[in-house]
């Protein structure tokens, strides 16, 4: 078999690519910018501003007035969007996550505030009822803890034009409930919402990578069960190239693909077969193994968080829902 890279050493150095800064800079296949992040951010309904998350060292539920803060400081750093995610207060909670629907809740509150104060800011909401419901899964259940596919459809079509109404720049399901991405995108149309853009959390996987996650919305200590009725078996390849095809057919304008760098093989393999924006999710488990990790001296904790974030753009996506965001773009805009 002949090689499609015949070059020979001592004629071939490749080393001489590597000799200095300004070279590697030059021949760079990658870059990664401030424009890449999109940052994730854990909002609260109380009144103290900040609140530590004890699993993400260094990561704090923000109240109104301290997400409002935030986004101004992303409007300075250069990134571009932000992705809110709730922990409300536990007796607003019930199965069938009513407060989810509620146009005076959290959510809508915090993106009127956030875009008053950096309308350049995109909001990126996450469309679901995990933090929301009594039991900590993403829609009602019957009497047997299943997740019941259609009727939670309706309640996340409802959500997302809630959302849309009150500011949010991309609705986000994050369910992974059958034909929710259809019925959303045609809820949006019928309320006159049709530049609301969709981004699906088209391949998320039943993964352990979640837990700090949920214990910075609150959902942990309520989950029973897990989460592999409807999250996809991390076993699977090609069933995430289905489940974006239907996402993309349904109307999302964006796929995510989620964890992030357990399935850099996906991100890629999504990326090379639809061109269409991509989106890696670094979520709360990498970031809380960096960050422990980076405290005991055992990795070099920016270096690291700046290689992983360059992965992500190798691997295809076009953008990366982080945890690290602010610090990452303080970085590079020094």
């Amino acid at each position: 078999m002949t090689s499609p890279f015949p070059q020979s050493y001592p004629s071939t150095r490749l080393r001489r690519l590597r000799q200095s800064a300004w070279v590697r800079n030059l021949s760079s296949e990658n870059h990664l910018t401030p424009d890449d992040l999109i940052w994730s951010m854990v909002v609260h309904d109380g009144d103290e501003p900040t609140i530590p998350v004890g699993s993400m060292p260094g990561l704090f539920r923000l109240n109104v007035a301290e997400a409002a803060k935030a986004a101004r400081r992303a409007s300075e750093l250069g990134i571009p969007a932000i992705a809110i995610f709730p922990h409300i207060n536990p007796e607003r909670k019930d199965d069938a996550g009513s407060e989810a629907l509620n146009p005076d809740g959290l959510i809508p509150t915090v993106i009127k505030a956030m875009k008053d104060a950096a309308p350049d800011v995109g909001i990126i909401c996450d469309v679901a009822l995990d933090p929301f419901t009594a039991h900590g899964h993403d829609g009602v259940i019957d009497a047997d803890g299943y997740v019941l596919n259609d009727q939670t459809v309706d309640l996340l079509r409802r959500q997302a034009v809630m959302q849309a109404e009150a500011g949010a720049d991309i609705v986000a399901p994050s369910d992974m409930m059958d034909g929710r991405v259809g019925a959303i995108r045609d809820a949006l149309e019928s309320a006159g919402k049709v530049n609301t853009m969709i981004m699906s959390y088209a391949a998320k996987y039943a993964s352990g990578f979640y837990g700090p996650y949920r214990d910075a919305i609150g959902s942990a200590s309520a989950l029973k069960g897990d989460k592999k009725t409807y999250q996809q078996n991390p076993a699977n390849s090609d069933e995430a190239l289905r489940e974006v095809a239907m996402d993309i057919d349904e109307g999302a304008d964006l796929v995510m693909v989620k964890p992030g760098l357990p399935y850099l093989d996906i991100i890629r393999r999504v990326s090379d077969t639809f061109a269409v924006p991509t989106i890696a999710f670094q979520v709360s488990g990498e970031y809380a193994q960096i960050k422990a990790a980076g405290e005991r001296g055992w990795i070099d904790e920016e270096r690291v968080m700046m290689e992983t974030l360059l992965c992500f753009k190798r691997a295809g996506a076009c953008g990366v829902i982080t945890y690290f965001a602010e610090a990452a773009a303080q970085i590079l805009n020094a």
